[in-house]
């Protein structure tokens, strides 16, 4: 595809526009085509090299030069985010004294999309040498990488997504997602809970989201609960002195079994001092258990368009025992959004 552009500093318009547009999508196209190739290309040596990185017990080394170093790199963040102890070696670096960060018992992950590069070569010479286990990740039948390497992982054959075919691109997404699809599996065989990814991630908005609801909510005298039987007039007292927008309504066994929002007032209006709580409420409300997290409790406000929602014990789902506010979540910088990500794991009443 060619494209004139406009001179410097003038903004792009009709028909440059849309000819851009269509040259991202094209490059997206072809690289999501890629990552399809790779997914169906997974055989028994990519299981080899997620047990071989279990049973390791050590850290995970990962090299390789130029645009195959970038992704080593994001490789090791995305290990270490995950549970697995890892590290970046530099290979230019390690010609000249950091070869000492390799120990016996490390890992080596040696990226190369031509699987010949000098530089991760000598790596891999001195890791064998010291009796380090070594996976190559290359996209060249038949590389000396591949050949040198315990477990070899070659990428499918496709076309980098540059018009002439050269500038690393849809190699190089390949590695990143063959990157994190090892890290994801040896999170999952480790066992790796959110309480310990909490740990990991105690800043930003990952602890964030992992913050425990007990942690937010409102509970005891800041309950908002009021008899199915009560009065409106009492209802809306309770309502406003609570001030959390809207009111759990319990029954005699002090289930909750209804909600009443500022929009079951308004849906209310005319009749609304004559009525008892059953008669206003919303019943089946949506709840959320002790014991889930921030993101949890921000995917069902997020989804079902609401402010607040009751937390319920653990061993008697229909007992609150809290409310979570929308602006106890803001406090801790968690945007709740319409697109808010759902959780890891939901476990809350229902979807």
């Amino acid at each position: 595809m060619t494209i004139r552009f406009p001179d410097p500093g003038k903004p792009c318009h009709e028909p440059i526009e849309p000819a851009i547009i269509d040259q991202g999508r094209q490059v997206i196209r072809i690289e999501a085509a890629a990552l399809e190739r790779l997914a169906d290309a997974l055989d028994p040596a990519f299981a080899a090299a997620v047990c071989l990185i279990i049973s390791a017990g050590h850290r995970v080394v990962v090299t390789g030069m130029g645009k195959s170093g970038h992704v080593a790199r994001k490789i090791v963040a995305t290990l270490s985010a995950t549970g697995t102890p890892a590290m970046f070696l530099h290979p230019a670096e390690a010609a000249h004294g950091d070869l000492g960060m390799l120990t016996p018992g490390d890992v080596l992950i040696a990226l190369s999309n031509s699987g010949s590069t000098p530089e991760v070569q000598l790596i891999m010479r001195y890791a064998r040498s010291l009796g380090c286990r070594s996976i190559a990740i290359s996209g060249r039948p038949g590389a000396p990488m591949l050949q040198a390497a315990d477990i070899a992982l070659l990428l499918p054959p496709a076309r980098e997504a540059c018009p002439v075919n050269i500038a690393p691109t849809t190699s190089t997404t390949m590695m990143i997602a063959l990157g994190d699809a090892l890290a994801v599996a040896v999170m999952g065989l480790r066992g790796m809970s959110r309480e310990r990814i909490k740990v990991l991630h105690p800043g930003g908005t990952i602890g964030a989201s992992l913050t425990p609801v007990e942690d937010l909510m409102h509970t005891g005298a800041r309950l908002p609960l009021v008899r199915v039987d009560a009065p409106m007039r009492d209802v809306l007292v309770v309502m406003t002195e609570k001030s959390l927008g809207l009111a759990g309504v319990i029954d005699g066994s002090g289930h909750l079994v209804g909600v009443i929002t500022d929009g079951d007032l308004r849906r209310h209006i005319d009749t609304l001092m004559q009525s008892i709580a059953r008669d206003v409420m919303t019943p089946d409300p949506r709840t959320i258990m002790l014991g889930s997290f921030a993101g949890d409790a921000r995917a069902i406000l997020a989804v079902a368009r609401i402010t607040a929602l009751f937390v319920v014990a653990r061993d008697d789902p229909h007992r609150p025992v809290g409310v979570v506010h929308i602006h106890d979540l803001a406090r801790c910088d968690i945007a709740v959004t319409a697109d808010a990500p759902y959780p890891v794991t939901p476990d809350w009443d229902r979807p």
